[in-house]
């Protein structure tokens, strides 16, 4: 069996530690210390967080998504051959380290997605972004920790808080979605989205997309419910 080799460390913002980009043969993997926050064989579940989003949007014809965190490109990709030429994806990723290794020594696995004319990249806080605005996206996908605590970085626990929420959803314009990815179930985070003011569900997932693998969670939280387009009024007299 091939060994894993070690391509790239890089220190967390806030100094608790290294994430690390590892490969074995043509796959690779991101470390958090002994914990694999991804890997490239694994992507169902964050494909259908994309595919699950969009289905409650799919009426807008010049959606807005905005994906927190690239990791790997799974979300990104998976969104874009779903969206509409008319859309916007913008990307916002903390750590400028995992821009470069998208660019670099993963640029096969993310192909041409980096330079679609609907993606835009933000080397960016994603809670940043989301404080900064009002009713600007019609979706909000978070995949920036194993579930709904800052275990990459503590300041987003932030995003996961009642002020947090509050403020994605201050963010979504109305019928908005906001999908979170977890590796687990957790009761007391769906009732805190319900006390933010979402209509929540909850759906599980397999981490391969072929009916394998763990079973990971996506909460999808809508701010209010979606209005499909209205019907134009018929001429008088027909």
């Amino acid at each position: 069996m091939n060994p894993w080799v070690l391509i790239d460390t890089e220190p967390l913002p806030d100094g608790r530690g290294d994430i690390r980009l590892i490969r074995r043969a043509d796959e690779f993997s991101i470390m958090l210390g002994t914990i694999a926050l991804m890997n490239s064989r694994l992507s169902g579940s964050e494909e259908a967080m994309a595919g699950l989003s969009w289905g409650r949007i799919r009426h807008r014809t010049t959606p807005h998504m905005l994906i927190g965190g690239l990791g790997m490109g799974f979300t990104l990709r998976a969104a874009l051959a779903e969206l509409p030429a008319a859309a916007r994806i913008t990307v916002a990723e903390l750590m400028p380290a995992v821009v470069a290794w998208a660019r670099g020594p993963m640029a096969a696995i993310f192909g041409t997605c980096l330079d679609d004319p609907r993606v835009t990249i933000a080397v960016s806080d994603v809670g940043r972004l989301i404080k900064g605005a009002k009713a600007s996206y019609d979706a909000i996908l978070l995949d920036v920790d194993n579930g709904p605590d800052g275990l990459t970085v503590k300041t987003n626990d932030a995003l996961y808080s009642l002020a947090g929420l509050k403020a994605a959803k201050a963010a979504l314009r109305p019928g908005g979605v906001l999908a979170i990815w977890a590796s687990a179930p957790d009761r007391a985070f769906t009732k805190r989205l319900q006390h933010a003011g979402f209509l929540v569900e909850e759906e599980r997932v397999r981490a391969n997309g072929k009916g394998r693998g763990a079973r990971h969670v996506i909460w999808l939280a809508s701010n209010s419910p979606a209005r499909p387009p209205t019907a134009k009024p018929k001429p008088s007299g027909s």
